[in-house]
C-alpha cells in the first residue's frame, strides 16, 4: 500500500517552504515517526516524520525545491522496508549505470515551504545533467523568505535534465529536475572520496557528517573555519555561518593604511550584489502591508518612573522566587492586554468582507536575530502573570537567536510589540505584521524635563507609537488604546486592580 508524505501545516501566514535536506533516499527502510526530511521556511526549520513504517519510494520534492502546504513530498510503501544489506550491493551498479538504463525516472520536486510561502528561487545547482550521485546528496539550493533550503537527491542515480535553472522562481510542489535511478540503487551514502577530493566539512574534527553546501560556500567566501553546527548530527547549516559572521570578531593586528584610491568614475567604485531571497521577500511583504492596509500611526509618551520604581523594589525578590529577571516587557505586555480588552478592534483582523474579533491575546514579541527579525508569540498572554510572561519571552528570545524556533512558536499572533529602544531608537513608525491590525512600538527611555504642578522636573520618558489599520480601527479607538497603555504603565497598580 502506498502512502503519501505531504508537507505539514507550517503556521499562520506561512504558505511555502524549501526542502533543505532528505535524511532518507528511495529504497531506504524507515520506521514510523523517523525523520524523512527537513524543511526550511521563513524563520524556522521543520522536520517531517514518516507517517508509517515502510520503504521510501519516489521523492517528489527534491532538496532545494519550494513546496506549499500539503504539497506532495514523497511516496512511501507501507510494510517491511528493504534490508540494509541490499542497499550496499547496488551501490556500484547505480553509480556506473548510464542514465535511464534499467531504472526509472524520478522527478526532483520543490518541498513544502510552509504556510503563506508559495515560491522560492533556485540559488545554486550542485550537480549538472549527467552527474551521478548518492541518495541524500545535495542537488541544489533554494532561497525563500528568510532561509536557504537544500534539496537532497531522493535516491541514488543520475541527473538527466534541469527544469529550473539557477535564478528561476519555482512554486511549492513544482518540479526542479528529472533524474533516473537503477534498480537496487544504493541506500548508503556516496562512496568515500579520495583524500584530495574530500571536503573540509567531511573531515574536520574527525566528523563524517557533510556540511550544507550553502554553508561550505559561505565559509569559503569569508575564509571562516571552526563553525559549530546545529543541524542533524552536528551538520553546519547556512544559519550557523551567518550567526558566526555576526559575532564580534577578535581584535586583529593593525594593518598598514591602504593606499589612496586611484581616480576612477563612480561605477568603478560601486559593487552590485543580488538581493537574497530573504531580503526580496521582506521588501515585498513590507510593501504589500503598506499597499493593502490603511496604516496610520498615533504617538504618545509615557513616564516610566512608576514602572522603574516597582521594578527596582521587587526585582531581587522576583528573581529569587521565579528564577527569572523582572524586565520591562512584561509590564508592556500586560498593559497592552488591558487596553485590548477595552478596544478589541486593535486585536481584530480583516478576512475578506468580515472582521474577525479575537477573544484572546496572542502577543507577538519582535526579536532581532542574525538572520533577520522574527516574531515569536506568547500565547494567551492576557491569562498569564508577570513571571510566566518573563519566562516565555526569555526562552523564546534565546531560541530565536539560536535558530531553534519552531513554526508553532510564531503562529497565530493577534497583536505585536516591537522594541526599537534596545537599538537606541527614540522615535519610529512600526509597520503592521499582517493580518494583524495593530503594532506597538517601544523606544529608548530618556531623561527629559517635564512640567508637573507648575514645577520643572526630570523624568525618564519613552515615546510610544501605535500603528494601526484604519480600515478596522478608528482614530478614537487608536488614541484610547494608547492612552490606556500610558495610564497602566504610569501607575502599574491599575493592572493589579484591573482599572
Amino acid at each position: 500500500m502506498s502512502i503519501e508524505v505531504r508537507v505539514p501545516t507550517l503556521g499562520e501566514s506561512v504558505t511555502e517552504a524549501t526542502v533543505a535536506t532528505w535524511f532518507k533516499k528511495p529504497g531506504d527502510a524507515v520506521a514510523v515517526d523517523e525523520m524523512l526530511c527537513e524543511l526550511e521556511t521563513d524563520k524556522v526549520t521543520v522536520e517531517v516524520p514518516s507517517p508509517a513504517a515502510g520503504t521510501l519510494g519516489e521523492i517528489v520534492a527534491a532538496e532545494g525545491e519550494t513546496v506549499g502546504v500539503d504539497a506532495l513530498l514523497a511516496m512511501l510503501s507501507e510494510g517491511a522496508g528493504a534490508a540494509p544489506g541490499k542497499a550496499d550491493e547496488g551501490a556500484k551498479a547505480a553509480a556506473e549505470a548510464p542514465a535511464g538504463e534499467g531504472g526509472a525516472e524520478l522527478d526532483v520536486m520543490v518541498p513544502t515551504l510552509g504556510e503563506s510561502v508559495t515560491e522560492a528561487t533556485v540559488s545554486a545547482w550542485f550537480k549538472k545533467p549527467g552527474d551521478s550521485f548518492a541518495a541524500d546528496e545535495m542537488l541544489c539550493e533554494l532561497e525563500t523568505d528568510k532561509v536557504s533550503v537544500e534539496v537532497p537527491a531522493p535516491a541514488a542515480g543520475r541527473l538527466v535534465k534541469l527544469l529550473a535553472e539557477e535564478g528561476a522562481t519555482v512554486e511549492a510542489g513544482g518540479k526542479l529536475a528529472i533524474m533516473t535511478t537503477a534498480e537496487g540503487a544504493p541506500a548508503s551514502a556516496a562512496p568515500a572520496a579520495t583524500p584530495d577530493a574530500a571536503t573540509p566539512a567531511a573531515t574536520a574534527g574527525g566528523r563524517d557528517v557533510e556540511d550544507a553546501p550553502s554553508a561550505k560556500k559561505l565559509m569559503a567566501e569569508n575564509d571562516l573555519t571552526g563553525v559549530k553546527g546545529t543541524g542533524k548530527d552536528g551538520r553546519v547549516m547556512k544559519e550557523d555561518v551567518l550567526r558566526a559572521l555576526n559575532q564580534p570578531k577578535q581584535a586583529e593586528a593593525p594593518k598598514a593604511a591602504p593606499a589612496a584610491p586611484r581616480p576612477a568614475d563612480d561605477a568603478a567604485r560601486e559593487e552590485r550584489v543580488k538581493m537574497t531571497r530573504l531580503r526580496q521577500t521582506i521588501a515585498r511583504r513590507l510593501k504589500e502591508a503598506q499597499n493593502n492596509a490603511a496604516i496610520l500611526t498615533t504617538y504618545n509618551e509615557v513616564d516610566m518612573t512608576g514602572v522603574m520604581e516597582i521594578r527596582n523594589e521587587y526585582k531581587d525578590l522576583f528573581l529569587k522566587k521565579h528564577g527569572v529577571k523582572l524586565g520591562f516587557m512584561s509590564f508592556f505586555v500586560k498593559a497592552c492586554c488591558h487596553a485590548l480588552k477595552e478596544v478589541p478592534d486593535v486585536n481584530a483582523e480583516i478576512d475578506g468582507t468580515d472582521v474577525v474579533y479575537k477573544n484572546y491575546v496572542h502577543m507577538g514579541v519582535a526579536v532581532g536575530t542574525p538572520s533577520g527579525l522574527v516574531v515569536p508569540v506568547v500565547r494567551d498572554a492576557d491569562q498569564k502573570g508577570f513571571a510566566t510572561i518573563e519566562k516565555e519571552i526569555a526562552e523564546l528570545g534565546t531560541r530565536a537567536r539560536d535558530g531553534k524556533l519552531s513554526m508553532a512558536d510564531m503562529q497565530g499572533g493577534s497583536f505585536t510589540i516591537s522594541n526599537g529602544g534596545v537599538y537606541g531608537s527614540l522615535m519610529s513608525s512600526p509597520i503592521l505584521n499582517p493580518p494583524q491590525s495593530g503594532i506597538l512600538g517601544m523606544h529608548k527611555i530618556q531623561d527629559r524635563v517635564m512640567v508637573e504642578k507648575g514645577q520643572m522636573v526630570i523624568r525618564p520618558m519613552m515615546y510610544l507609537a501605535l500603528s494601526y489599520d484604519h480600515r478596522i480601527v478608528d482614530g478614537k479607538g487608536a488614541v484610547t488604546f494608547l492612552v490606556r497603555v500610558k495610564e497602566a504603565l504610569e501607575d502599574p497598580r491599575r493592572l493589579l486592580m484591573d482599572l
